[in-house]
């Protein structure tokens, strides 16, 4: 006689759950204080900012704070849908600035710190001397690389005019690097000079890991030199590389330190070639008493990172969840 088994029905997400829950319910209570104090640190004030952007709150109602008139989207219909208004002007071109300053300088990052760490990843005398002296540009606070930046873009005495005028005679005329349309560069330069050592370390952290067994073989098969770093290191360390874009892209996104003591040791404005959104939502906010439309731009502005995260995760999931 054939015995039949009875077939259990299906679990629902709600028992899959619980069962988790319960086999590991050690490691959810080792986790709970931290994920208790991220959820204060993070969930509440960005609740707080979301609030704050649905109300008029400005120098006249300021003392009120969260009980200042309740209007609903207008700061979001303000910001957009009004582009002729000289404070969306404004926040317009520092936005225009921004994308074009986040994307040249982690291309120029990503780029020269690879060609950087594969030069370093080879042998040759005073290799770790060689990758000491390039973390020095990291170690330097970066309110430090403003002032000295600052100081050396300018048009009379700055060694930068001076190296490319009076030594390279490069130019005929000292340039103006703290104003008009070159003052965008004068903020792109320091700012790859100052993470350029970093990618350059994680880089040639993860040049180390790919085994040379790889290129021995491929060596045997005839591979070029190119085509071993295109089919084999880079294939290789691409987790690595995805994991610099997305910082490389939130750090720059949201500059402010260099740029704010470039000009003027925190009180200068670029203008409007120079002006990136942290400083120009910081003049608006706090300068100029406007908190709630700055909160409605910061939430604007969060949620264009937000976009940008999930696009970069869609490109490199495959990547970061590969064994």
């Amino acid at each position: 006689m054939e015995i039949v088994t009875p077939i259990s029905p299906p679990k629902t997400r709600l028992q899959a759950w619980r069962e988790r829950a319960a086999r590991h319910r050690l490691a959810y209570l080792m986790i709970a204080p931290t994920l208790f104090a991220m959820l204060l640190v993070h969930l509440v004030p960005t609740v707080e900012a979301l609030y704050m952007s649905m109300l008029d709150l400005n120098q006249y109602t300021l003392g009120q704070f969260l009980r200042a008139p309740f209007i609903g989207l207008a700061n979001y219909r303000f910001l957009l849908l009004t582009p002729d208004n000289p404070i969306v002007r404004g926040l317009g071109q520092a936005t225009r600035n921004t994308i074009i300053y986040s994307v040249v300088v982690n291309a120029a990052t990503l780029g020269l710190g690879m060609v950087t760490a594969l030069l370093l990843n080879r042998r040759f005398w005073w290799r770790g001397l060689a990758r000491t002296l390039i973390l020095m540009p990291w170690v330097v606070p970066t309110y430090a690389v403003g002032l000295l930046w600052g100081m050396m873009w300018l048009r009379e005495r700055g060694v930068i005019n001076i190296i490319l005028v009076d030594w390279l005679h490069l130019m005929d005329q000292r340039p103006f690097w703290l104003i008009g349309p070159n003052t965008l560069w004068a903020i792109i330069i320091p700012t790859i000079w100052r993470q350029l050592p970093f990618a350059t370390i994680m880089l040639l952290s993860a040049l180390q890991t790919v085994p040379e067994d790889l290129y021995d073989a491929a060596v045997v098969d005839g591979a070029s030199l190119w085509q071993r770093f295109r089919h084999i290191t880079l294939p290789w360390i691409k987790p690595v590389v995805a994991i610099m874009l997305l910082w490389g892209m939130i750090f720059t996104f949201f500059g402010y330190n260099i740029v704010v003591m470039m000009f003027g040791n925190g009180g200068g404005y670029p203008g409007e070639w120079g002006d990136l959104l942290m400083p120009a939502l910081e003049r608006q906010s706090f300068r100029y008493w406007l908190f709630g439309l700055g909160a409605a731009a910061s939430t604007l502005m969060m949620f264009g990172m937000m976009f940008f995260v999930f696009l970069w995760y869609r490109t490199f999931r495959s990547s970061l969840t590969q064994e």
